[in-house]
């Protein structure tokens, strides 16, 4: 599937190999490299999984592998915790 230049899509890049992590992190940490993803317009036609070239939205260009094409948002905070519903309510009935 060719991606077309200006698409919208997200990149990922490896920042630190393995043997270049900080000394002292957790080994669990220290064997995985530091990966960085980061959305952005393709600068040229592309495909997933290849080497692509992207123009932020603050216009710096920044190379890595094509992981997904029109990047949605799926994070959230988890579940609701009933516990802390009623903070704040007082002071919102009484301001």
């Amino acid at each position: 599937m060719n991606v077309p230049k200006g698409t919208w899509v997200e990149i990922e890049s490896i920042v630190l190999h393995p043997a270049e992590r900080a000394p002292g992190i957790p080994p669990e940490t220290a064997r995985c490299p530091y990966v960085r993803r980061l959305s952005g317009f393709l600068e040229d036609d592309g495909v997933p999984g290849g080497e692509v070239a992207v123009r932020s939205l603050i216009g710096r260009t920044h190379r890595g592998i094509l992981r997904a094409v029109q990047p949605g948002y799926d994070h959230g905070f988890g579940p609701t915790v009933p516990e802390l519903l009623p903070i704040g309510i007082s002071e919102v009935r009484d301001g």
